[in-house]
């Protein structure tokens, strides 16, 4: 479903204009302090995809249901 809000959270997923329902919080431990967290939003369709690029990485990550900072 397209999020038609303009204040509506949508998907990070370059292109994906649909309403997050996930937050992928992470952080890269090359660059960022243990406790700093960066949150990518996703649509159901992409959140797997989200977390894998993610993960592949080797960046630790949460996937929380729900919109969240």
């Amino acid at each position: 479903m397209i999020g038609l809000d303009p204040g509506e959270p949508t998907c990070s997923r370059a292109g994906c204009r649909a309403a997050a329902a996930w937050s992928i919080r992470w952080r890269n431990p090359k660059i960022h302090a243990p406790e700093r967290r960066k949150v990518w939003l996703a649509c159901d369709e992409h959140v797997a995809y989200l977390r894998d690029f993610l993960g592949s990485r080797g960046f630790p990550l949460e996937v929380v249901e729900g919109i969240s900072s």
